[in-house]
């Protein structure tokens, strides 16, 4: 047990090097071990996200942008292996929508999208509702745009976790005349997530 823990320590302690390089080396190794041995890496997926997510929001922006695009890739790879690691994912991409770095921004978005197109649909939902309350700008409008495309999906199947919480999303646009974006911007997704919520609602979102 000793032995097969070795890679995952000498992985952890890349990710936290000083250097930027060897971080870099580690971001990178992480991927390919996702590769070689997925199993492996999401028994042990917890331990290694400890290390990894605060590669995303590393101070040197090739480091970062590095881990939001290796991020993409695993999702694609480990998909429901990265469950019990949802809300730090969804952390790490989500602070990450605002950047103004183009190249990090994309790999944000990137991963966000990998996120809805392999992770659980209904828990992805419920995180990304959550985080409504933390974000502002092109963030909030990006992640509100991502809650209008899973409500079909989601309503069918579990429509006690649209009411509970979808629903507050909207309203928190209705009813806050101080929103943390543009208004411009705002009316397009704002009235995406409201067609999206009729649609399978109906009179119901009366």
């Amino acid at each position: 047990a000793v032995e097969e823990m070795e890679p995952i320590h000498k992985l952890c302690k890349l990710l936290e090097a000083s250097k930027f390089e060897t971080r870099m080396e580690g971001v990178a190794i992480l991927l390919d071990q996702c590769k070689t041995s997925p199993q492996f890496i999401s028994t042990n997926i917890v331990q290694i996200f400890d290390h990894f997510v605060p590669r995303t929001g590393d101070t040197h922006k090739k480091v970062k942008q590095k881990a939001l695009e290796v991020l993409a890739e695993m999702i694609g790879i480990l998909k429901d292996g990265l469950n019990p690691v949802m809300i730090r994912l969804i952390e790490g991409v989500t602070n990450n929508l605002n950047s103004k770095d183009p190249g990090i921004y994309g790999a944000a978005v990137k991963a966000l999208e990998e996120s809805i197109a392999h992770l659980d649909k209904v828990s992805l939902m419920k995180e990304l509702s959550n985080r409504r309350s933390h974000l502002s700008g092109q963030a909030l409008l990006d992640v509100t745009e991502r809650i209008a495309v899973l409500v079909e999906w989601v309503y069918p199947r579990k429509p006690e976790v649209i009411k509970r919480y979808t629903l507050p999303v909207l309203w928190s646009f209705l009813g806050n005349k101080a929103l943390p974006v543009r208004s411009a911007n705002v009316r397009p997704v704002v009235s995406k997530l409201a067609i999206a919520l009729h649609k399978v609602m109906g009179s119901k979102l009366k």
